[in-house]
């Protein structure tokens, strides 16, 4: 691995690699198949379904080779190293809205593997940055687009 690439946990990185096994394998045969049936329907300068589908499989291709970049430049933590009460990378972090009293959870990941709707946010993202490095109890104010939100840190856990 390259020094200075995106740090990613474990299972982010195992996330990725799967990701880019499908789209080298399953997705490929998919989008030779779109071909070849596109193929036979004549014409291929007034063929709409084959341009469709050299297009999708040139994008499957740009993003296997994206994949395989970002892959080979990331630096895998070692997270039996970091304090398992500190909210840093691979931390679930609970939260208390101060405001709506609403208790949340999410799971700080790096920019690659994020995913609000499964609770994975990034660290780049506003709210993951402003929670880095706190701990719990702690009371933190995050600065974002529509505002300024308010939580108390209810936990931190690996």
């Amino acid at each position: 691995m390259k020094k200075g690439g995106e740090y990613i946990t474990p299972e982010g990185y195992e996330e990725l690699k799967k990701k880019w096994e499908y789209l080298k394998t399953e997705r490929r045969r998919e989008l030779s198949k779109d071909i070849e049936k596109a193929r036979g329907h004549g014409d291929l300068s007034e063929n709409a379904e084959y341009d469709a589908a050299k297009e999708a499989q040139a994008f499957n291709e740009k993003k296997i080779a994206e994949l395989e970049k970002r892959l080979s430049e990331v630096q895998i933590l070692d997270d039996s190293s970091m304090p398992k009460d500190e909210a840093l990378l691979g931390a679930k972090v609970r939260l208390k809205d101060m405001e709506s009293g609403e208790e949340l959870e999410y799971m700080l990941v790096s920019e690659a593997v994020a995913d609000f709707a499964k609770g994975k946010i990034s660290v780049t993202s506003p709210v993951g940055k402003g929670l880095l490095g706190h701990k719990k109890n702690e009371i933190v104010e995050i600065k974002v687009p529509a505002g300024v939100l308010k939580y108390k840190i209810l936990g931190v856990s690996r």
